[in-house]
């Protein structure tokens, strides 16, 4: 018997670790998304900046 719970207590801690590094995965996807996210809004401004820019020089 007292194996039997051994080896279920063993199962659910592996468990809780791929949980665990399930979850880091997922907030490493965010990350990336959100850095996605930063970069195009810093491109499209830049873009808006050199466009008045060329409306001013004109």
């Amino acid at each position: 018997m007292k194996y039997i719970a051994a080896d279920f207590q063993r199962e659910r801690g592996r468990e809780r670790e791929r949980e665990r590094e399930r979850e880091r995965e997922r907030e490493r996807e965010r990350e990336r998304d959100r850095d996605r996210h930063t970069k195009t809004l810093r491109e499209r401004e830049r873009d808006l900046v050199s466009e008045r820019s060329r409306y001013l020089y004109m």
